[in-house]
């Protein structure tokens, strides 16, 4: 009989400490691809979903139409998401940072428009007081007060979007998806563990910056705990 080979890569094992070193350039490559889809899809849908929350405010008869379409976004399968807007992106990363957007939207609007709703209105009332106009009212005064509303918004898209960067891989774009699907047709087991577990670091490790970027611009949180 021929004994088992000592490479734990020829003997196809889950944990496997050559996998990493033979393959972290490549681990590399598509931890980077993962966060700046991640990122860049984030910040593009924080930079929409501010204005659809103020009109959703300001106009009351928009609320519902702006809630109700983003809600019905983030009810449409990924699969289903993705090859409706292919004829539009094509198979790029593009293509991927789109439905990333259109569906952080729901939870982004959601978020912000609960904060700048729950805003006092003697705080409005006394802040206008002081001669602040609209503008300044906004930024100095309502956006602040939202921002821990904003930011648990924005730390459940951002986990929710490094979770569906994953399905990018259907187009070749899918940063450690890519992995892991390639892993899974050909049963590499080391390779579809590490890409996994990576993806859960990288969800984890976001979501901690994010409660320490919270933590640091909402001071007076902590003051009030």
């Amino acid at each position: 009989m021929t004994a088992p080979p000592d490479d734990c890569l020829a003997r196809n094992e889950w944990v496997c400490g050559a996998y990493l070193s033979s393959r972290r350039h490549i681990l590399w490559d598509a931890v980077l691809q993962h966060v700046q889809l991640t990122a860049v899809a984030v910040l593009i849908g924080l930079v929409l979903a501010l204005p659809l929350a103020l009109a959703a405010r300001r106009w009351h008869w928009a609320a519902g139409p702006v809630l109700g379409v983003t809600t019905i976004l983030y009810t449409i399968p990924s699969l289903a998401m993705f090859s409706l807007l292919l004829p539009v992106y094509g198979l790029s990363a593009s293509l991927v940072v789109a439905g990333l957007v259109l569906y952080s939207l729901t939870l982004l609007v959601r978020n912000v428009l609960a904060g700048l709703r729950a805003v006092p209105e003697e705080t409005r009332q006394a802040a206008r007081g002081m001669g602040y106009g609209p503008v300044r009212l906004l930024l100095a005064v309502e956006l602040p007060l939202a921002l821990p509303a904003a930011m648990a918004g924005l730390r459940i898209a951002t986990v929710s979007a490094v979770s569906l960067v994953t399905v990018g891989a259907i187009v070749g774009y899918g940063g450690l998806g890519n992995l892991i699907y390639s892993g899974m047709n050909t049963y590499f087991k080391a390779q579809v563990l590490t890409a996994s577990v990576l993806c859960v670091v990288i969800a984890v490790a976001a979501d901690l910056l994010l409660l320490l970027l919270q933590r640091l611009l909402t001071p007076w949180t902590r003051s009030r705990s």
